[in-house]
Protein backbone atom coordinates (compact mmCIF):
# COMPACT_ATOMS: atom_id res chain seq x y z
CA UNK A 1 0.00 0.00 0.00
CA UNK A 2 2.69 2.05 1.09
CA UNK A 3 4.31 1.37 -2.39
CA UNK A 4 1.57 2.73 -4.50
CA UNK A 5 1.03 5.55 -2.03
CA UNK A 6 4.92 6.68 -3.03
CA UNK A 7 4.25 5.86 -6.78
CA UNK A 8 1.46 8.23 -7.15
CA UNK A 9 3.49 10.95 -4.90
CA UNK A 10 6.23 10.76 -7.66
CA UNK A 11 3.91 11.16 -10.32
CA UNK A 12 2.49 13.68 -9.26
CA UNK A 13 5.15 16.10 -8.19
CA UNK A 14 6.83 15.07 -11.40
CA UNK A 15 3.82 15.78 -13.49
CA UNK A 16 3.69 19.71 -11.60
CA UNK A 17 6.91 19.94 -12.19
CA UNK A 18 6.88 19.77 -15.72
CA UNK A 19 4.22 22.52 -15.76
CA UNK A 20 6.85 25.05 -14.63
CA UNK A 21 9.67 24.05 -17.23
CA UNK A 22 10.74 27.03 -19.36
CA UNK A 23 10.32 27.36 -22.90
CA UNK A 24 12.86 27.75 -25.49
CA UNK A 25 12.54 30.78 -27.71
CA UNK A 26 14.09 28.67 -29.99
CA UNK A 27 11.35 25.81 -30.18
CA UNK A 28 8.56 28.52 -30.70
CA UNK A 29 10.20 30.23 -33.97
CA UNK A 30 10.68 26.29 -35.39
CA UNK A 31 6.90 25.53 -34.56
CA UNK A 32 6.00 28.55 -35.92
CA UNK A 33 8.24 27.87 -39.22
CA UNK A 34 6.95 24.29 -39.20
CA UNK A 35 3.40 25.64 -39.79
CA UNK A 36 1.46 25.18 -43.46
CA UNK A 37 2.32 28.17 -45.12
CA UNK A 38 -1.21 28.73 -47.01
CA UNK A 39 -1.67 27.70 -50.54
CA UNK A 40 -0.87 30.05 -53.09
CA UNK A 41 -4.46 30.71 -54.72
CA UNK A 42 -5.15 29.92 -57.66
CA UNK A 43 -8.04 31.31 -59.99
CA UNK A 44 -8.51 28.88 -62.30
CA UNK A 45 -9.64 25.53 -60.18
CA UNK A 46 -12.98 26.65 -59.45
CA UNK A 47 -13.37 26.83 -63.60
CA UNK A 48 -11.73 23.87 -63.44
CA UNK A 49 -13.14 21.81 -61.27
CA UNK A 50 -16.43 22.91 -62.25
CA UNK A 51 -15.30 21.64 -66.42
CA UNK A 52 -14.36 18.41 -64.52
CA UNK A 53 -18.16 17.89 -63.49
CA UNK A 54 -19.74 18.69 -66.38
CA UNK A 55 -17.28 16.46 -68.30
CA UNK A 56 -18.00 13.48 -65.73
CA UNK A 57 -20.22 13.72 -63.32
CA UNK A 58 -18.27 13.61 -59.84
CA UNK A 59 -14.82 14.34 -61.55
CA UNK A 60 -14.82 17.71 -60.25
CA UNK A 61 -15.50 16.55 -56.66
CA UNK A 62 -12.64 14.19 -57.08
CA UNK A 63 -10.46 17.27 -58.38
CA UNK A 64 -11.37 18.98 -55.28
CA UNK A 65 -10.41 15.85 -53.21
CA UNK A 66 -14.04 15.49 -52.04
CA UNK A 67 -14.33 11.54 -52.45
CA UNK A 68 -17.64 11.06 -49.89
CA UNK A 69 -19.27 13.38 -52.47
CA UNK A 70 -19.25 11.24 -55.71
CA UNK A 71 -21.62 8.49 -54.21
CA UNK A 72 -24.19 11.45 -53.50
CA UNK A 73 -23.98 12.49 -56.99
CA UNK A 74 -24.45 9.29 -58.88
CA UNK A 75 -27.13 8.12 -56.41
CA UNK A 76 -29.05 11.75 -57.04
CA UNK A 77 -28.82 10.72 -61.05
CA UNK A 78 -28.88 7.13 -61.00
CA UNK A 79 -32.04 7.57 -58.74
CA UNK A 80 -33.71 9.80 -60.99
CA UNK A 81 -32.86 7.97 -64.28
CA UNK A 82 -33.97 4.87 -62.36
CA UNK A 83 -37.45 5.94 -61.89
CA UNK A 84 -37.79 7.12 -65.46
CA UNK A 85 -37.17 3.89 -66.90
CA UNK A 86 -39.82 2.65 -64.16
CA UNK A 87 -42.39 5.34 -64.99
CA UNK A 88 -41.60 4.93 -68.91
CA UNK A 89 -42.28 0.89 -68.56
CA UNK A 90 -45.49 1.84 -66.86
CA UNK A 91 -46.62 4.48 -69.29
CA UNK A 92 -46.32 2.01 -71.78
CA UNK A 93 -48.22 -0.35 -70.07
CA UNK A 94 -50.72 1.60 -69.82
CA UNK A 95 -50.93 3.66 -73.21
CA UNK A 96 -50.75 -0.24 -74.77
CA UNK A 97 -53.85 -1.37 -73.17
CA UNK A 98 -55.68 1.83 -73.95
CA UNK A 99 -54.59 1.44 -77.81
CA UNK A 100 -56.06 -1.93 -77.99
CA UNK A 101 -59.17 -0.87 -76.38
CA UNK A 102 -59.51 1.72 -79.01
CA UNK A 103 -58.89 -0.53 -81.92
CA UNK A 104 -61.36 -2.57 -80.40
CA UNK A 105 -59.92 -5.63 -78.79
CA UNK A 106 -60.86 -6.63 -75.38
CA UNK A 107 -58.09 -8.92 -74.27
CA UNK A 108 -55.74 -6.32 -72.34
CA UNK A 109 -54.68 -7.11 -68.97
CA UNK A 110 -56.47 -3.91 -67.29
CA UNK A 111 -60.38 -5.56 -68.69
CA UNK A 112 -62.96 -6.05 -66.19
CA UNK A 113 -60.82 -3.94 -63.95
CA UNK A 114 -59.90 -0.52 -65.36
CA UNK A 115 -62.54 2.12 -67.24
CA UNK A 116 -60.91 3.96 -70.29
CA UNK A 117 -61.15 6.88 -68.17
CA UNK A 118 -58.59 5.39 -65.77
CA UNK A 119 -56.25 4.24 -68.51
CA UNK A 120 -56.41 7.75 -69.17
CA UNK A 121 -55.37 9.04 -66.09
CA UNK A 122 -52.86 6.81 -65.46
CA UNK A 123 -50.79 7.41 -68.76
CA UNK A 124 -50.88 11.01 -67.64
CA UNK A 125 -49.88 10.37 -64.23
CA UNK A 126 -46.86 8.41 -65.21
CA UNK A 127 -46.08 10.51 -67.97
CA UNK A 128 -46.07 13.80 -65.44
CA UNK A 129 -43.61 11.11 -63.49
CA UNK A 130 -41.12 10.32 -66.04
CA UNK A 131 -40.76 14.30 -66.66
CA UNK A 132 -40.37 14.45 -63.10
CA UNK A 133 -37.34 12.24 -62.87
CA UNK A 134 -35.88 14.24 -66.11
CA UNK A 135 -35.92 17.03 -63.97
CA UNK A 136 -34.83 15.26 -60.86
CA UNK A 137 -31.82 13.89 -62.43
CA UNK A 138 -31.11 17.61 -64.33
CA UNK A 139 -31.19 19.21 -60.84
CA UNK A 140 -28.51 16.50 -59.73
CA UNK A 141 -26.33 17.46 -62.70
CA UNK A 142 -26.28 21.29 -62.47
CA UNK A 143 -25.94 21.05 -58.51
CA UNK A 144 -23.02 18.60 -59.51
CA UNK A 145 -21.19 21.20 -61.06
CA UNK A 146 -22.32 24.08 -58.66
CA UNK A 147 -21.20 22.25 -55.59
CA UNK A 148 -17.90 21.58 -57.65
CA UNK A 149 -17.48 25.29 -58.27
CA UNK A 150 -18.28 26.30 -55.25
CA UNK A 151 -16.34 23.88 -53.24
CA UNK A 152 -13.22 24.98 -55.11
CA UNK A 153 -13.69 28.50 -54.38
CA UNK A 154 -14.37 28.01 -50.69
CA UNK A 155 -11.14 25.51 -50.54
CA UNK A 156 -9.26 28.50 -50.97
CA UNK A 157 -10.29 30.50 -48.53
CA UNK A 158 -8.54 31.95 -45.85
CA UNK A 159 -9.13 30.11 -42.36
CA UNK A 160 -5.88 31.25 -40.47
CA UNK A 161 -5.93 32.47 -36.87
CA UNK A 162 -5.27 35.69 -38.07
CA UNK A 163 -9.59 36.27 -38.51
CA UNK A 164 -11.34 34.38 -36.48
CA UNK A 165 -14.80 34.97 -34.93
CA UNK A 166 -14.92 33.18 -31.52
CA UNK A 167 -17.78 33.06 -28.69
CA UNK A 168 -17.21 34.84 -25.69
CA UNK A 169 -18.83 34.21 -22.10
CA UNK A 170 -18.27 36.93 -19.53
CA UNK A 171 -19.81 37.18 -15.89
CA UNK A 172 -20.35 40.68 -14.75
CA UNK A 173 -19.09 40.97 -11.38
CA UNK A 174 -20.96 43.16 -9.84
CA UNK A 175 -24.67 41.89 -10.69
CA UNK A 176 -23.51 38.44 -10.95
CA UNK A 177 -25.07 38.39 -14.79
CA UNK A 178 -23.56 36.56 -17.54
CA UNK A 179 -23.36 37.76 -20.86
CA UNK A 180 -23.19 36.24 -23.90
CA UNK A 181 -21.95 37.49 -27.45
CA UNK A 182 -19.28 37.21 -30.39
CA UNK A 183 -15.67 38.62 -30.56
CA UNK A 184 -14.42 39.14 -34.14
CA UNK A 185 -10.32 38.89 -34.32
CA UNK A 186 -8.39 40.85 -36.73
CA UNK A 187 -4.47 40.22 -36.39
CA UNK A 188 -2.48 42.28 -39.20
Amino acid sequence: MNNRLFFILIVFVLGSLSGFSQTDSLSINRTQELKESPKEYDPLAPSKAAFYSAVLPGLGQAYNKKYWKIPLVYAGIGGGIYFYIENNKEYHRYRDAYKRRLAGYEDDEFQGVLQTEALIDAQRQFRRNKEISILVSAAFYILNIIDANVDAHLSQFNVSEDLSLKPRFNIDEFTGKSAYGLSLNYKL
